[in-house]
């Protein structure tokens, strides 16, 4: 793929608006990420996407911001989570999919009323995800799922890394270090 010369910009949609023009190539990135997997999120979530695209309208990369409160420590906190964070089969290995993680990093940040966030992912993509400057929270595990149907990423075979982003007032990595978090997400968006 060529891509026409000029600025890539990151735009940000609420999932159920995100105009059918990029839906098409969002469900096309991620099926070829994820073949078989339900495209969208859990409304319960406040799903956003943000695309990363260029000057011809083409999706580079595109990644989901989910949305709920959960309880830790005895606070109440509203947590945020990346999902879906995928890069156009034929645009990859070019900084795209770290440019759309670092743009949600931003926006996380300056997301009002917002403690911090956490998501899971292969310990091999860490450093990725540390460049955008997330953060990993050692010994960590997030138990998604149901609390009737848990999913923990410490579950036999499915060994994954907990990142966050620590960005209310009162909250830092060494809150979350080494604990269980209930995320608890429901049954579609089971883990983030």
């Amino acid at each position: 793929m060529t891509a026409p010369a000029g600025p890539r910009r990151v735009l940000a949609y609420a999932e159920a608006a995100l105009p059918a023009r990029y839906a098409a190539q969002v469900a096309g990135i991620e099926a070829a990420a994820w073949p078989g997997a339900a495209p969208g999120h859990d409304p319960a979530l406040a799903p956003r996407v943000l695309l990363l695209v260029d000057p011809a309208d083409t999706v580079l990369a595109s990644l989901a911001l989910l949305f709920k409160e959960l309880e830790h420590g005895g606070r109440r906190l509203r947590a945020a989570g990346l999902s879906s964070v995928a890069v156009r089969p034929d645009a990859r290995g070019r900084g795209h999919g770290l440019r759309v993680v670092r743009a949600a990093h931003a926006a996380l940040a300056a997301e009002p009323g917002l403690d911090l966030a956490l998501f899971s992912c292969d310990r091999a993509l860490v450093p990725f995800y540390e460049r955008a400057s997330f953060q990993v929270l050692p010994g960590t595990v997030l138990v998604g799922g149901t609390p009737e149907e848990p999913l923990a990423t410490d579950a036999p075979g499915f060994d994954k890394a907990v990142l966050a982003g620590c960005f209310g007032p009162g909250t830092a990595p060494a809150d979350f270090a080494g604990t269980r978090i209930g995320l608890y997400p429901g049954t579609r968006d089971r883990l983030w």
